[in-house]
Order: C-alpha cells, then sequence, then structure tokens
C-alpha cells in the first residue's frame, strides 16, 4: 500500500514538528507549511491525501484556504481537518460552511488526530 500524504499547516513549529513526527511513526509521509499562502502553494503543487489546516495563520486564514481548495474542482476531494484552539460553534459552523472535513480542537488528544485522520483518509 501507498504512503498516504498529510499536509500539515501551523503556525506553530514545534507543535508542527511534533504532529509530523507523531504521523509519520504511523507511516505516514508529511508535508508541512507555516502559513496560509504557503499552505494553498504545497497543497496545490503535491494535491496531498489530507490536509490538517490550523485556523488563525498568517498571510491567509485557514477558513480562507479550506474555501479555495474546497470549492476548486482540482483540489476540492482532499479531506481537510480544521485544528485550532477556537472551539465556539460559531467558529465550527464556519468551518462546515467553508467545507471542512472535521473539526479538532487545541489543546488536542494526539489518538483523536489519528483517529480522524484514519476516518477520513481511508474512506
Amino acid at each position: 500500500m501507498d504512503k498516504k500524504t498529510i499536509l500539515v499547516v501551523d503556525d506553530e513549529v514545534q507543535l508542527v514538528e511534533m504532529i509530523k513526527m507523531r504521523l509519520e511513526a504511523h507511516n505516514f509521509n508529511i508535508l508541512t507549511a507555516f502559513d496560509g499562502q504557503e499552505a494553498l502553494e504545497v497543497a496545490r503543487r503535491e494535491k496531498p491525501d489530507l490536509i490538517v489546516l490550523d485556523i488563525m495563520l498568517p498571510k491567509i486564514d485557514g477558513y480562507k484556504v479550506c474555501r479555495m481548495l474546497k470549492f476548486d474542482e482540482k483540489y476540492k476531494g482532499i479531506p481537510i481537518i480544521m485544528f485550532t484552539a477556537r472551539a465556539q460553534e460559531s467558529d465550527k459552523k464556519l468551518g462546515e460552511e467553508v467545507g471542512a472535513d472535521a473539526y479538532v480542537v487545541k489543546p488536542f488528544e494526539p489518538e483523536l488526530l489519528l483517529k480522524k485522520i484514519n476516518e477520513l483518509i481511508l474512506k
């Protein structure tokens, strides 16, 4: 079975590295981006199997990144997990409106994130 590729996007470098190490241990190939602009560029160039996307990002926020990918025929099939400290119902609703497939709130349980990834990537 081919290794699945996940794009992890967050402006917290240490968090990205921790998630990257954990997911690589579960046999995923990991791409990273640290702002919304970079996330769009990497997603369009590499077409990952799934994206873990923070909302509060420099340059372009996660909602806009999600919307731009989900409303583009080429990329709309990529599952996106919104990954954020914003836990209000209105934030989750906005995530749904822009096309997010799941919503994981920080601080997070690593096993929960892995479970969501597996649910979406193995569909």
